[in-house]
């Protein structure tokens, strides 16, 4: 919205006020772009990561949408206005969605200005968002049993099967427990709370325990997409540091965590895209040696050499990652730097300076070189 003199009030007070508050918002929108700068241009350990970024620019957006509210609050035109674009920008709604139908009619059918009936010609429809929140509730198991009056047979269906033995939850609250906490990144703590706020009493000792059993009964599923993976011509592979408690010590210790991927939508390719973590203690060149026992074709990764004891092998073709290719060639025309001679003579005096090269003298034994 472009201001002019004509539409800014005449109090001072009030332009004070406005002066302080465009001030702010000036002062943080540097500040953004100077965390946008250093996440372009600045050094790979100094970078901010992604997730940091965006809660910056969240905050901003957040700031200025409290100024469009207070805005629109004061100025109807603008309002409708800014009402019109939403309407225009904000797409349609995912069509697998449930629709709940809610009609909002007139009261009286009858024309307000000669009291003749009115007839339908139309009808303006509109789509909002809702959400259902989430509601726990309690599924209730009656087993009837029936006895025989002859011989005294008892006979009852037999009891559902449950994925924890004598415990409480369902197979869709695990569930939600495992997305919750390593989709979400949700901590067992904090799903503990949320829950308490329901009433529910879950310790987190319970939670881990329901993550615990579920991780092994899952351990099927993933030995299958793993092997899935395995029967495909590329992978990719990558490993990352994951720490992890070690108990007795006081402290955790460092693991490591294996990635195998696929993704051929790039390419066209027919298969589903797919990735399967694996952990390992270390990164000794057996770990994906074992990981992708059986697979034959390329592998693409990065420079560690632990993959090319695997290539020698003969079933596996490397493929490394353009990025860190790249990356090397950025680094090459960066100049070294060298230490001014202030500093050299500033050095302690413990220290033997270094001679240049070039100044070396020549072995007592050498013989003479032409220049």
């Amino acid at each position: 919205m472009t201001t002019t003199a004509d539409t800014l009030p005449d109090d001072p007070g009030t332009l004070k006020a406005m002066l302080l508050a465009e001030r702010a918002r000036a002062a943080r929108l540097e500040q953004i772009i100077k965390e946008l700068q250093r996440h372009r241009f600045g050094r790979r350990a100094e970078t901010l990561p992604e997730d940091q970024l965006l809660l910056g620019l969240e905050e901003a957006e957040q700031i200025e949408a409290s100024g469009d509210a207070a805005t629109e609050a004061a100025n109807a035109a603008e309002r409708s206005s800014r009402a019109a674009r939403r309407r225009r920008n904000r797409g349609l709604l995912p069509p697998h969605l449930p629709r709940v139908e809610m009609l909002v009619d007139i009261d009286d059918h009858a024309c307000p200005c000669c009291h003749q009936a009115l007839h339908r010609i139309g009808e303006d429809v509109s789509e909002r968002l809702d959400i259902v929140p989430a509601q726990f509730r309690v599924l209730v198991v009656r087993r009837p049993k029936y006895a025989c009056r002859a011989c005294e047979t008892m006979v009852q269906a037999e009891a559902p099967a449950r994925l924890i033995e004598g415990g409480l939850p369902t197979d869709a609250t695990v569930a939600q427990v495992l997305v919750a906490k390593y989709a979400d990144h949700l901590p067992l703590y904090r799903q503990a709370q949320i829950y308490a706020r329901q009433g529910l009493d879950l310790d987190r000792s319970t939670l881990a325990d329901w993550v615990g059993r579920a991780a092994f009964l899952l351990r099927p599923v993933h030995e299958r997409l793993l092997a899935s993976l395995k029967q495909s011509p590329k992978l990719f592979a990558d490993e990352t540091t994951a720490p992890v408690l070690d108990p007795g010590r006081g402290r955790t210790k460092t693991g490591q965590l294996w990635a195998y991927a696929r993704d051929d939508r790039p390419w066209g390719g027919t298969d589903p895209p797919a990735v399967a973590y694996v952990y390992a203690p270390d990164r000794k060149a057996e770990r994906p040696i074992a990981h992708l026992a059986g697979f034959a074709g390329i592998l693409q990764v990065d420079g560690y050499a632990g993959y090319r004891v695997l290539a020698e092998r003969g079933d596996v073709q490397l493929a490394f990652c353009w990025s860190h290719v790249r990356r090397r060639f950025y680094e090459l025309p960066r100049p070294v730097r060298r230490r001014s001679p202030a500093k050299r003579s500033n050095a302690s005096p413990g220290s033997m300076p270094l001679k240049p090269r070039s100044a070396a003298a020549p072995p007592t034994n050498a013989a003479p070189t032409a220049r």
